[in-house]
This record gives structure tokens, C-alpha cells and sequence, in this order.
């Protein structure tokens, strides 16, 4: 066995979920049609909204929310289906149905203009929250995409959207929330990575449910980001220089489409706030900033 693999084995450090709960603890917020939305947050200020991927959750940005919370309000939510967040309805939900969702939490937590970051498999939702014509858009005043996925919704990529989708279904199918944690999670991060920032990858993608890891692959499989960019307010790409997962190079098409250069975080993988916080707090003081 790697010594990766022996660091990745470690389990998280009860300071570090003590530090969790006492600094950035979760809460569930009702929303309209009855569901809750389970988020975490803390400082004061400008509200910055935080989108995790498909393998994590709401606790994944705790180190950049601390690094900001004498700046700004750092909102981040577990998606629907994630931590105590209700499930959308429809088995295969739309990237518009998220948008949807997060309508809902602004609503009730009355942000009338936010920063929204969207990661990986987030960034989808995002963008369809941030697309012209949206009924959020005007509430965002900056969207940032970091590592965005881009989804399989494209009929250029129908073939892909057939393998994507049996391959991760077949692995969860196969080894189940803890085994695909203790096979993927490596993957989220680089050789740079601290054995803390691993085991917190690892804590957060054993935390997943069932059917709201199965609702984000149908989410990953139908979304096209593409279709949905450039937004309506100004936006930002940034990507792990390091990232396996959604590459500098499927990045830079991204950041094409917005006719913006894309920012690369140095010596990061895909979990690139969760391996270099201070690097992606920089880049949301940077928004806060504009």
C-alpha cells in the first residue's frame, strides 16, 4: 500500500470536527414548497454562496469560509440530497431545478445580492442560476467557477453521457458510499496535498446519500454549462493547475466561453479550496473586491 493510501486511511482528527461544529455548523433552513436546505456559515458582510461538487458538502469549505469570515457572510449549502438537505422530486433533475432549489434558500435567508462560486458539478447549478433570463440572475453580482464540470448534456457528447453515467452508478452500485470515498477521493486532490486536506476529501465524500449521489450523476449526465454561458453579471474561471478531474485544459474552454482567462491555484487538484484555501479565498476577496 502507498504511502497516499496510508494517509488517505487516516480517519479525520476529532479537533478538526470539533473546530467543524463550533465554527462553521450546520443548520437546515425551511424553503417554500415545505423541503430544507441544510447550510453552513459564518462572518458578516457581503454574502459569498458556496456550491460544492458531486463528492463533497457544505463542510468541504471551512478553512476558505474562516479566511473570510472578517470580510463577508460565507454561505455554503449540501446540495439536495446532501447532508440533511431535502431530495429534489424528479429522479433525474435539471441543472434548473437546483437553481430552483437555491431560489428558494436566498428567499429564506433574504440575500438579495450575493457572490455565487460554484465547484465542479456546483458550477452547473450556477450557471443555470446566473444564465440570462434567469429570475436569480440580478442577484448575483459576480459568479466564479472554479474547476467547473461541464457536463454530458450536449448531443456531442451522448456517447459519453452513456458511459459516464454506468460507470459512476456501476461504482456505487459496486462499493457503496464508504468504498467509492475510499477509492475516489484521491483523485480530488494533488501530491501537494496535506494529509489533513486528504482526510477531509475522504470524510466528506463518505458523508453522501444514496439518492442524492444519484440524482447529482443524472444532474452531471443531462446538464450542458456550455448552453448556459456566458452569464448575465461579470465571472471568473479558475481551475487547480493539478486538477485530473476537470482538467486546465476542459477549463480553459470554459473560460473561453466567457471570454475571460482562466486562473490557475498552483500545486492544487480538483478540491483545489479544500488543498489551498488561502489561494481560492484570494480569488473571492478578489470578487468581493470588484
Amino acid at each position: 500500500m502507498s504511502d497516499a493510501a496510508v494517509i488517505d486511511a487516516q480517519p479525520l482528527p476529532a479537533s478538526e470536527l470539533a473546530r467543524l461544529d463550533a465554527r462553521f455548523p450546520a443548520r437546515s433552513v425551511p424553503v417554500q414548497g415545505g423541503s430544507l436546505v441544510s447550510v453552513r456559515e459564518c462572518g458578516a458582510g457581503r454574502a459569498i454562496v458556496c456550491l460544492h461538487g458531486i463528492g463533497s458538502g457544505s463542510a468541504s469549505w471551512l478553512d476558505t469560509a474562516l479566511l473570510l469570515e472578517g470580510e463577508a457572510r460565507l454561505i455554503a449549502w449540501d446540495a439536495p440530497g446532501y447532508g440533511e438537505s431535502t431530495p429534489l422530486a424528479a429522479q433525474a433533475p435539471t441543472s434548473r431545478d437546483y437553481a430552483q432549489r437555491l431560489h428558494g434558500l436566498l428567499d429564506a435567508l433574504e440575500i438579495a445580492s450575493c457572490v455565487l462560486v460554484g465547484h465542479s458539478l456546483g458550477a452547473l447549478t450556477a450557471a443555470a442560476a446566473a444564465r440570462p433570463g434567469s429570475p436569480l440572475a440580478s442577484r448575483i453580482s459576480k459568479l466564479l467557477l472554479i474547476s467547473p464540470a461541464a457536463g454530458y448534456g450536449a448531443a456531442s457528447r451522448a456517447q459519453s453521457q452513456g458511459r459516464v453515467r454506468a460507470e459512476r452508478l456501476g461504482t456505487l452500485d459496486e462499493l457503496g458510499i464508504a468504498g467509492m470515498a475510499a477509492k475516489r477521493s484521491g483523485r480530488l486532490v494533488s501530491a501537494h496535498a496535506s494529509d489533513t486536506a486528504r482526510q477531509w476529501v475522504r470524510w466528506n465524500m463518505a458523508r453522501l446519500h444514496d439518492t442524492g449521489y444519484r440524482q447529482a450523476v443524472e444532474l452531471l449526465c443531462g446538464a450542458d454549462l456550455l448552453a448556459d454561458l456566458p452569464p448575465a453579471m461579470p465571472v471568473r474561471v479558475a481551475c487547480g493547475a493539478l486538477d485530473v478531474v476537470t482538467t486546465p485544459e476542459a477549463c480553459a474552454e470554459v473560460a473561453r466561453q466567457c471570454g475571460v482567462p482562466l486562473e490557475l491555484v498552483p500545486e492544487a487538484g480538483h478540491a483545489s479550496y479544500v488543498e489551498r484555501p488561502a489561494a481560492v479565498a484570494a480569488l473571492l476577496r478578489d470578487a468581493l473586491a470588484d
